[in-house]
């Protein structure tokens, strides 16, 4: 008895070999097949290997929207923290309209890092023209908060929100909390030179904070 391709997919993606997985998957992609959605979808929630994963995704890319979307919408609403966020990232790959409908406040702030900054791009780059000052004000609410990598992660999304996230930033500036303060002072100086550094960016952002939001004495802008 002949074995289906998408049964043999699914062998061939649980194969010890992460370069075995990568090729099978490569191969996924190369000859696109409906009956392969669902075995690169339920992989794409328990694959280890990062390179695979993204093979895993272009490989979804090949496939029609319309099947793919609403597999990984549910993926989203319901799936395990790595069946989440690679759901995520993939839609942000794809870029169709639906994948709009994954996002929502508690996906904004959920505790999980790559979670959390995986829906945050997401929203950047698929939020709707009237949606995006919504964005803006939703990640605006994580200013201060979490570590390195999360606050980086923020500044650029903020910055790559462009006009929508200004007011957003000019609010959390003049509020009173120190941390959420500084993160919006930061963030600022990166819209406004886009190649500076988040490293950079928070230091420079601590001083004017400090000295009440006054220009900082040899500071790049006075150079």
């Amino acid at each position: 008895m002949s074995i289906a391709p998408d049964q043999r997919l699914r062998e061939a993606l649980a194969n010890p070999s992460s370069s075995f997985r990568l090729q099978s998957a490569m191969t996924a992609g190369t000859s696109p097949d409906p009956s392969y959605v669902e075995a690169l979808i339920d992989r794409c929630a328990i694959e280890p290997d990062l390179s695979v994963r993204e093979t895993l995704t272009w490989a979804l890319m090949r496939h029609p929207a319309s099947l793919t979307v609403p597999r990984l919408l549910e993926q989203v609403a319901g799936g395990g923290l790595q069946a989440r966020t690679q759901a995520l990232h993939t839609l942000s790959k794809i870029r169709d309209p639906r994948g709009w409908e994954a996002i929502t406040p508690e996906l904004l702030r959920a505790a999980d890092d790559d979670l959390a900054r995986t829906a945050w791009r997401v929203a950047v780059v698929l939020a709707p023209e009237e949606q995006r000052a919504w964005v803006a004000d939703a990640l605006a609410s994580q200013l201060g908060t979490g570590g390195r990598t999360r606050q980086r992660s923020l500044s650029r999304v903020l910055v790559s929100l462009g006009d929508a996230a200004a007011p957003v930033l000019q609010a959390a500036r003049d509020g009173s909390d120190l941390a959420v303060r500084e993160h919006a002072v930061a963030t600022q100086l990166m819209v406004d030179d886009p190649e500076a550094g988040f490293d950079e960016a928070m230091f420079e952002a601590q001083k004017v904070v400090a000295l009440g939001d006054r220009p900082v004495v040899g500071s790049r802008d006075e150079e």
